[in-house]
């Protein structure tokens, strides 16, 4: 395995890390139910399983 032959130091370890941080998700909003969910994705509302504002699945959550 490879050894470095020098102490990285703290800068130069920070300037690598600045890209290390955490982001807010992307939240939508249904027009149909109301509910805030992530795009792109199937969400539950009172166990019906909807999916782009459409009921996919009624009772999903018996499923």
């Amino acid at each position: 395995m490879a050894h470095p032959k020098r102490k990285t130091s703290k800068t130069r370890r920070d300037k690598r890390r600045t890209h290390y941080k955490a982001e807010r998700p992307t939240l939508a909003t249904c027009k149909e139910t109301g509910a805030v969910h992530l795009p792109h994705r199937a969400y539950l509302v009172d166990g019906n399983l909807y999916y782009n504002g459409k009921l996919i699945i009624e009772n999903a959550a018996a499923v």
